[in-house]
């Protein structure tokens, strides 16, 4: 957290209609959501958009949050929400869906329509789920939680280059596993992961 970031008192003056706690909140989430974002959709463009709706959100249901302890995993679903929602909304553009198959996926393997995001989701959470403890931890901080590799070896007091390898490890272990159990479950890794 930044120095004199108390996100308890940033959450209360936020419910008392505080405008500097909004902005408070914005330039203490904003980076770690421009990454975690860029990661999720793989490309910049309309990322700012879908920020700003997550910190309107925010200001429109002020009174209701409360709770300091799960603010971050709020703020990061409501961000990868959106972020699905923009992802179908691109996907539903053919152009669009051509250009990120073309890069994803050689296109004689594969057929989109037959995509399902829940079930692509769940496996990949189970492979998640299964990996090393310290290996899972840390894929988490940095995949869903948008932590940087610093942040992330400050607060489990590891080196970046633990970090770095953990992540590789998570990734390339994710990586196997998929090409394992078919080929179309590889777009789902190079869309989400």
């Amino acid at each position: 957290m930044q120095v004199g970031f108390n996100l308890n008192t940033i959450l209360h003056n936020l419910a008392n209609d505080d405008k500097k706690a909004l902005e408070d909140l914005f330039n203490y989430y904003y980076p770690r959501l421009y990454q975690f974002s860029k990661s999720f959709l793989k490309l910049e463009d309309g990322i700012d958009d879908i920020l700003q709706e997550v910190f309107v959100k925010i200001w429109k249901n002020r009174a209701n949050i409360r709770s300091s302890e799960t603010f971050s995993p709020f703020i990061f679903t409501m961000t990868r929400n959106l972020l699905l929602n923009e992802l179908r909304s691109r996907l539903s553009n053919q152009k669009i869906k051509e250009k990120i198959l073309k890069f994803s996926v050689p296109d004689e393997n594969y057929s989109f329509n037959k995509l399902e995001y829940r079930e692509l989701k769940e496996t990949v959470d189970q492979i998640v789920n299964n990996l090393p403890n310290k290996q899972r931890e840390v894929f988490l901080l940095s995949r869903y939680e948008g932590l940087s590799h610093k942040e992330i070896a400050e607060k489990l007091n590891i080196s970046t280059k633990t970090v770095e390898y953990h992540i590789s490890q998570s990734i390339n272990t994710i990586k196997n596993k998929l090409e394992q159990l078919g080929l179309i479950l590889l777009l789902y890794f190079y869309l989400f992961l």
